[in-house]
């Protein structure tokens, strides 16, 4: 399979996970409406090939199941990702190997990394059409406009690069754009990711910043610039390793910039620092439409190169389920590993995706001493940077199946004193986009420790968990067919329940 957007839409077709419909649509409002409910249902990735207004075809839902997202990391099982987050978590923190077994392991990671160096393309396919100064028309890309109290028209799905004006490294993130006119855009992005950075060093040598914004990439490449895992790496060698293969790069035609050549487009740029335009608002992660932002920094783009006939990858934030939702809970399964080697007592992490799959945390940890709950919060919100913004730490004991909410709803109820075991962080650095604060950017944190109490903890004896008699349950077990309830679940096994969640016990 090619690894670009079109090698991708070709294997959801193949696998009978792709819609294409030839029905005239608009990017305004119809696109994400119909989107939206085959998200709600599990549906299929949709390809519209008639919209009105451009002659180019729009991809939305791409990302919609976690099935899809493991097939874009060209995996076929979720639990597959754990494997890939051993290597990464390797990677962040080497260790002498102890023996011959250990040695080998850290040299195929090695030597996958090697594989993983991105390659040069001379004749990228994104460099097909090139288009510069008054050519470049940016209305004619069919953006979608997914809310009706959104300010305009949005790119959700371009790789910004940019990069370190002192020390060339790159940055690729994923960060929403917003049309203002033919030729510009203004970019939505937090102050402490990679692209602000880059914006404040031009500005303070009195430069401007050069941006490209790649359209229409393969999958994979989105999953990896969505992954901000502290590894000294760049995103291209990440993508290269998620995918076990480098990915191919291409100098832009008026930036000194890399970009993905089997891209469907790209916009070429610049930002001159100070320059900033009204941004928003638009509907966001959370639920509610996000507040505006006065000054946004515009990027004035003078060269557009795009693929023949190219493809318009898309998507949308919103309340869950989204497919930024399926993304994330795949990167739970790839930060699993690596939280275990920074956080040693934790067993295992779960983020709900009710929970906008960030905002709230369930650790259960293997409990050896006082504290140790707090501690492992602690830790928690300092692992890795994604977890900033976690609002509430819930920590449970290992035998506790944190992916069944009926157990962790038990546990909370059952061994919490909230004066002694709930503990609460003031003014925390807090995402802005969350309007239950008080002051935006500002925020508090909760850990609850639901774990059982050992002394110094508590001062009284513990109740004993009630738990069946195991001689008679394996008696019944036995003799189910006999009671004419074959066709009942025994119980025997762990039930599914009713909020849908995968509840395999991890522990």
């Amino acid at each position: 399979m090619a690894r670009d957007l079109r090698g991708f839409l070709k294997l959801l077709e193949e696998r009978g996970q792709l819609q294409r419909i030839s029905a005239l649509v608009d990017s305004e409002l119809e696109i994400s409406e119909i989107a939206n409910r085959m998200l709600q249902s599990g549906g299929p990735a949709l390809l519209f090939e008639n919209v009105r207004g451009s002659s180019h075809p729009v991809a939305v839902n791409l990302l919609g199941t976690v099935e899809r997202v493991c097939w874009a990391m060209k995996m076929e099982r979720p639990e597959e990702l754990e494997t890939l987050g051993k290597k990464l978590g390797l990677l962040q923190q080497p260790k002498p190997p102890k023996n011959i077994s250990q040695a080998v392991e850290f040299g195929k990671v090695l030597f996958d990394v090697v594989k993983a160096k991105p390659l040069r393309d001379f004749l990228p396919p994104c460099h097909q059409v090139v288009l510069k100064d008054e050519q470049v028309d940016l209305t004619q890309i069919p953006m979608i406009r997914p809310y009706g109290g959104d300010a305009g028209k949005v790119i959700t799905l371009g790789l910004v690069i940019t990069k370190d004006c002192e020390t060339g490294t790159p940055n690729v993130g994923v960060y929403r754009l917003q049309l203002q006119s033919k030729n510009t855009m203004t970019v939505q992005w937090l102050s402490v990711r990679g692209g602000a950075r880059h914006l404040r060093k031009a500005a303070a040598q009195g430069k401007k910043l050069e941006i490209a914004i790649a359209l229409g990439v393969d999958p994979l490449i989105i999953m990896a610039a969505a992954t901000p895992i502290p590894v000294d790496l760049s995103e291209w060698l990440f993508a290269g390793l998620y995918g076990g293969s480098g990915v191919r790069l291409a100098k832009c035609k008026t930036l000194d910039l890399e970009v993905p050549a089997d891209a469907e487009m790209i916009l070429e740029g610049t930002i001159t620092p100070g320059e900033t335009a009204v941004d928003g608002p638009f509907g966001d992660h959370m639920g509610y439409y996000g507040p505006q932002t006065p000054d946004a920094p515009l990027i004035r783009f003078g060269c557009v190169t795009h693929r023949k006939h190219p493809i318009h990858l898309t998507t949308f934030s919103g309340r869950p389920p989204k497919e930024e939702a399926m993304i994330a809970i795949a990167l739970n399964r790839i930060y699993t590993p690596i939280l275990r080697q920074q956080v040693p007592e934790i067993v295992d992490f779960f983020l709900p995706m009710e929970a906008l799959s960030y905002k709230a945390a369930i650790i259960s940890i293997d409990k050896a001493y006082p504290g140790q709950a707090r501690r492992a919060a602690m830790a928690f919100w300092t692992a890795l940077p994604q977890f900033t913004y976690t609002k509430f730490v819930i920590v449970v004991d290992k035998d506790v199946n944190i992916r069944d909410p009926r157990q962790v709803v038990w546990a909370v109820s059952s061994k919490v004193d909230p004066a002694r075991d709930v503990f609460i962080l003031p003014d925390t650095p807090f995402d802005r986009l969350d309007f239950a604060t008080e002051k935006s950017g500002l925020g508090s944190r909760m850990g609850i420790d639901a774990t059982t109490k050992i002394v110094p903890e508590r001062d009284r004896d513990w109740g004993e968990v009630l738990e069946s008699d195991p001689a008679t349950a394996a008696l019944v077990d036995r003799r189910w067919i006999d009671y004419g309830l074959d066709e009942i679940n025994s119980g025997a096994s762990v039930n599914p329940n009713l909020f849908g969640y995968d509840v395999e016990s991890k522990s």
